[in-house]
């Protein structure tokens, strides 16, 4: 499967993500943290920096849960780039 490049909107908002989780994070280890999300503490280190922008649906929902945030909350934290409509050309 070819996967298509990220834009560096996506990108950024991979970026973004991996930030608040980092912050929500706080004190707590990634070890302890991933191991309650029931993830890698590897695959949370590259979500934490941006190396996986575009992480699964159900691993962000885990780790929001182990963390005390709401997929809301996180939704609204990190907005979908704007997509630019192509023009006609007459």
């Amino acid at each position: 499967m070819v996967r298509t490049p990220l834009t560096p909107e996506e990108r950024e908002r991979g970026e973004l993500l991996g930030r608040l989780l980092r912050e929500a994070r706080g004190g707590r280890s990634m070890v302890e943290v991933a191991a309650a999300a029931g993830v890698s503490a590897e695959t949370l280190r590259k979500i934490e920096t941006g190396r996986a922008p575009t992480p699964a649906f159900f691993t962000v929902a885990a780790l929001a849960r182990a963390l005390g945030l709401s997929m809301d909350d996180l939704d609204h934290r990190t907005p979908l780039p704007a997509r630019k409509l192509p023009v006609a050309v007459p």
